[in-house]
């Protein structure tokens, strides 16, 4: 099997059912029509200009210029995670937690897999590092997303029994528990139920892409697990971090709960 090439001509064909979705949305009055195309455009161009930023990236593999392009992704992505909260953290906290915990959950999981089991040569060479890298931000952004947004949802819902606890001499880590692990569980929710569907209810892109391109399918298997439990990996220890993290923020050196550091997100 050989690789196909795609034409512009494809692509247009394809984003055609973009306008058809644009159009049904606009016939039932749904209100999505602008946020749809809208979407549709940036991520033409932002992966257009990826694509060229990759091209010139692969040609150089430049230790410096691949770990400036992560950092920007790792800035990028904890951005999302601020911006998806309902409630978010006061000042630099909402931000800093989730890309700090996003940071070393991915680039550990990431440099893990480059220098013991995938071992390019270079072990930085940004046609291994960024698309693995990108991989591990994206669904362990949404694991943070979801698991801080639950607990500071949660938390704020159960004001009264956490007060109540703290008032009977229960430590706020005991007072905060069931918030906790209701955080931890939405926020791993995701890749479970991913990793229960995976080639039954749906083919992973990763495999799908290497199939496409020619890659017998027992290794593109072998590829997708690798990532796979890599992804599961990263998302655990990101969500943990984060979660734990955000409890702390919650409290003082008195163990009392202080919502007064979350505010209503505007932009959510």
């Amino acid at each position: 099997m050989t690789f196909i090439a795609l034409s512009y001509t494809d692509i247009a064909l394809a984003a055609l059912l973009i306008a058809v979705n644009a159009g049904l949305s606009l016939v039932l009055r749904l209100g999505l029509e602008n946020r749809m195309l809208i979407a549709a455009a940036r991520m033409v161009v932002q992966l257009v200009l990826v694509g060229l930023v990759l091209k010139a990236l692969f040609a150089i593999a430049s230790p410096w210029l691949t770990g400036a392009v992560a950092l920007f992704m790792v800035l990028v992505a904890g951005r999302e995670v601020s911006a998806r909260q309902t409630r978010r953290f006061t000042g630099w906290w909402t931000y800093g937690l989730g890309t700090a915990s996003m940071m070393v959950a991915g680039i550990l999981v990431t440099v893990l897999a480059l220098t013991t089991q995938i071992r390019p040569d270079p072990w930085y060479d940004p046609r291994y590092l960024l698309p693995l890298l990108g991989m591990m931000l994206g669904n362990t952004m949404n694991g943070v997303s979801l698991g801080m947004d639950r607990m500071v949802t949660a938390a704020a819902r159960e004001r009264v029994a956490i007060e109540a606890r703290l008032a009977l001499g229960h430590t706020f880590g005991e007072a905060m528990g069931g918030v906790v692990r209701e955080a931890v569980r939405g926020g791993l929710m995701h890749i479970i139920n991913a990793m229960s569907a995976a080639g039954l209810v749906f083919l992973p892109g990763m495999m799908t892409g290497q199939i496409l391109a020619g890659v017998e399918p027992v290794e593109a298997v072998k590829y997708q697990l690798l990532v796979m439990f890599l992804i599961a990996g990263g998302t655990g220890l990101g969500v943990l971090a984060a979660v734990f993290a955000g409890a702390r923020r919650l409290t003082d050196h008195r163990e009392r709960l202080r919502l007064d550091r979350l505010v209503a997100n505007a932009d959510a």
